[in-house]
């Protein structure tokens, strides 16, 4: 079997593998999305770096010394559906790095990323992402049981809350933050995150 190295190799409309997904030798970062390849953005701006930073430390000041660990991109998570115990590399279909991720049960850990929902979720949108694969995202999270979801929106200076019903097993919004406010997840009540710190604008 000859060497894929290329994405142009690869048919965009095919279905994919996490055993694909690893036999690949080329630099371009990709995501899959229920076997979907979805290219991923050029190198972030600095706005998105600046506030993907200051998030990190946020996270790192409140885990250190906690059970729960923090992860920054680029960190691949596998995520599998929840009704099947076959974990295969061959039955995953599904790869994310998202920007910035909480995993609170260490054995979804391994050295290859995560294995699993983690159990909160920040995604920092860019000009470059696109109203479907936000939706896609946000499907793929939703049913995989990622328990908290935050978007960011860096031009706005907003985020969005999302917090997964235990019973209806679908998203809620819980909160629209604004630049201005304190926000909370809602798994880790006493972690209080200074949005001005977050978007302050220092980018000349």
């Amino acid at each position: 079997m000859s060497k894929t190295t290329d994405l142009s190799q690869l048919d965009l409309n095919g279905i994919y593998t996490y055993a694909d997904y690893l036999s690949w030798q080329f630099d371009d970062a990709i995501e899959l999305i229920k076997g979907k390849i979805m290219a991923m953005s050029p190198a972030p701006s600095s706005e998105h770096q600046s506030i993907s930073w200051r998030l990190s430390g946020a996270l790192f000041i409140f885990f250190k010394n906690k059970e729960c660990r923090a992860f920054a991109a680029p960190f691949d998570v596998r995520l599998v559906d929840r009704k099947k115990s076959t974990i295969a590399n061959k039955d995953i279909y599904s790869v994310v790095q998202p920007d910035l991720c909480v995993i609170c049960d260490k054995t979804k850990i391994d050295t290859k990323g995560c294995l699993g929902a983690p159990d909160w979720i920040i995604e920092i949108l860019s000009k470059g992402n696109s109203k479907k694969e936000m939706q896609l995202k946000y499907q793929l999270y939703q049913e995989s049981g990622v328990k908290e979801y935050w978007l960011v929106y860096p031009y706005e200076k907003a985020v969005h809350q999302f917090v997964l019903d235990e019973h209806t097993e679908k998203y809620q919004l819980q909160y629209m933050y604004s630049g201005e406010d304190i926000a909370t997840p809602h798994l880790f009540p006493d972690c209080q995150i200074d949005l001005r710190e977050v978007f302050e604008d220092d980018i000349e």
